[in-house]
C-alpha cells in the first residue's frame, strides 16, 4: 500500500494532509523519515506519524447503551445522533445494525462491516431481539400464546413472525421477536390493546448489553461477541 493511502486508512488525515505531513517529515518508517507518498508499506514496516505508531483501521463492531432522546442516525437531527457519543477515527464508516426510537433505550451495536449487520438486520435471518417492557396496563398468560401465534398489526396483512413472551409481573414483560417492523413493539401492543409507556433492549442475538455500561457509554464487542452473529 502507498505510504500516502496508508496514513489516510490509518488516521482521520485526508490525502492531502497525509501528504503535508510526509513533506514537513512528520513520518517514519522503522525510524527512519520518509517523506515519498509513494514508498510501499509492508506488513512487516512500523509506521509512526509524529512519533506514535499508527496501523489500518480494520473493521470495528462496538455496543452502545442507548440513552432517552438520542437517535439512531448517522447524522444530527431533532435529537443528537448516538455517533455522537462515540470517540473514534473515521466515524463517517459506522453504520447502525438495527434501530430504536427516540424513547427506546438499551442496546444498539455499531460496525462498519456491511456483511455483519445484513445478519442482524435482513429478516431472512431472523435474528432474535429481546426487550424488556413497561406496560400501560396489566396483562394476563393468554397473551403469551397469542403472541406466540403472531399478531396482526394495524394496515398490515398477516400476523407478525412467533415472538416470545414472559411476564415478569402484570405490567412488566420481556419480548424477544425476529423481525423489525416500524414501531414493532409498540404495535404489537397496541394490537392487544394495551400500551409501552417503558423499553429497553436487552440483547441482539446472543450479545446481551454489558451492564457495566451506563447510559451513554459504549465499548468494542469481544471477538467471541463477533462471531456469535
Amino acid at each position: 500500500m502507498r505510504l500516502d493511502k496508508f496514513i489516510c486508512e490509518s488516521t482521520s488525515l485526508t490525502r492531502s494532509l497525509a501528504k503535508k505531513a510526509l513533506h514537513r517529515g512528520d513520518v517514519t518508517c522503522d525510524g527512519t523519515i520518509v517523506k515519498d507518498a509513494g514508498f510501499k508499506v509492508t506488513p512487516h514496516h512500523q509506521i509512526c506519524l509524529n512519533g506514535e505508531v499508527i496501523s489500518v483501521i480494520g473493521p470495528r463492531f462496538i455496543m452502545l447503551n442507548k440513552p432517552v432522546n438520542t437517535i439512531c442516525s448517522t447524522i444530527d437531527e431533532e435529537y443528537p445522533s448516538v455517533l455522537s457519543l462515540i470517540d473514534v477515527a473515521k466515524p463517517e464508516e459506522l453504520h447502525i445494525a438495527g434501530r430504536l426510537d427516540v424513547d427506546t433505550t438499551g442496546l444498539v451495536l455499531i460496525t462498519s462491516d456491511g456483511q455483519w449487520s445484513h445478519k442482524i438486520t435482513s429478516p431472512k435471518k431472523e435474528c432474535g431481539k429481546r426487550y424488556l417492557v413497561q406496560l400501560a396496563d396489566p396483562i394476563g398468560e393468554a397473551l403469551i400464546a397469542e403472541f406466540a401465534q403472531g399478531i396482526a398489526l394495524r394496515n398490515e396483512d398477516g400476523l407478525t413472525k412467533p415472538a416470545t413472551l414472559e411476564i415478569i409481573d402484570p405490567q412488566q414483560v420481556r419480548l424477544t421477536i425476529t423481525e423489525g417492523k416500524y414501531h414493532q413493539v409498540k404495535r404489537m401492543f397496541a394490537a392487544v390493546g394495551n400500551k409501552v409507556v417503558g423499553l429497553h433492549r436487552e440483547c441482539v442475538g446472543h450479545i446481551e448489553l454489558d451492564e457495566a455500561l451506563a447510559p451513554g457509554e459504549w465499548r468494542y464487542l469481544t471477538a467471541a461477541e463477533i462471531a456469535s452473529v
